[in-house]
Order: structure tokens, then sequence, then C-alpha cells
């Protein structure tokens, strides 16, 4: 709810956990982690090789029109964007009328602090990853998260095959 980052040594506890099950042999795709270079280093300890790794570069301003319009039908999970996907009435879900909410973690000061964490503790990854791809370690790839899904799935398919 404050924006921050759950703790290096809960995050990388669960990802340890949650790849060692047997649905995650042939491989997984880890979204989001890690986030900070102790993390990083922490998968490099436990001997899990990164294949990929795939930035998806969005300007700050964007993600935060992104994420501070989003609004919610909490029952339901129905979501709407101000912009993108807006309700037929203002605040309203279209099935059930029912009011509308905003998350406090889609706050706009909340993705603010999100992004100072971000560029504090993610943002040197990136260099991080580049110098592993350098040296063979990994493939590392910068997309451009503004263009349409359609695009960015068709990149990700000539990437991954």
């Amino acid at each position: 709810e404050e924006g921050k980052l759950v703790p290096d040594e809960l995050a990388i506890a669960l990802v340890k956990q949650r790849i060692s099950q047997d649905d995650c042999r042939g491989g997984f795709l880890l979204d989001g982690f890690p986030r900070t270079l102790s993390q990083a280093d922490a998968i490099i300890e436990a001997g899990i090789n990164i294949d990929y790794v795939l930035e998806f570069d969005v300007p700050d301003q964007v993600i935060i029109e992104r994420i501070a319009g989003r609004r919610i039908h909490a029952p339901s999970g129905r979501i709407y964007h101000l912009r993108f996907n807006p309700p037929k009435i203002e605040n309203k879900d279209d099935i059930t009328g029912e009011p509308l909410t905003l998350r406090k973690d889609d706050q706009e000061a909340t993705v603010r602090q999100r992004l100072v964490e971000y560029h504090q503790q993610t943002e040197p990854l990136l260099s991080y990853y580049r110098k592993q791809a350098a040296a063979g370690n990994t493939h590392y790839f910068k997309l451009d998260g503004t263009h349409k899904v359609g695009e960015i799935r068709d990149e990700l398919t000539a990437i991954l095959g």
C-alpha cells in the first residue's frame, strides 16, 4: 500500500520455493523478479539460469496515467480505465451499476512512490543484465512498452520463438 518493495529475503525465498515445484521443471517466467541487485545475485548463487531478460521501456508519466486511471468493480474484479476503457456511466460498473473504486496502490501518490523505488533499486538491474548478456550469460532485449499489445506480442514471438 505504501508503494514499497517486498523485502529481498522474502522475495528470494518465495521465488526459490515456487520454482522448485514440478511444473517449473521445463522452465518458468519471472515477472517483476528480480527487483534488486541482491535478488539477482541470489538467483546466481542458487544456480538458477536466466535465459532471457526482457525490459519493457515505458516513460514514468505513461505509467502514472495507465495505473492511476484504473478503476475496479471489487465484487467482480472487472477493471475499467478512465481513458482507455471507461464505464458507460462515470464511476459505475457497466453490469451492476455499483460504484467503482480506486485501489490504494493505484493512487497517483503511491504510483509515484513505486517509481522512486524502481529508479533507486530496480533500474540498476538494466546495466547488470546488459553486462550479463555481453558476457554470454543471458539474452537481453529492450522493448518499447508503449506500442500496441499486438505489436509487442509479435516482437516477443520473434525473440522467444
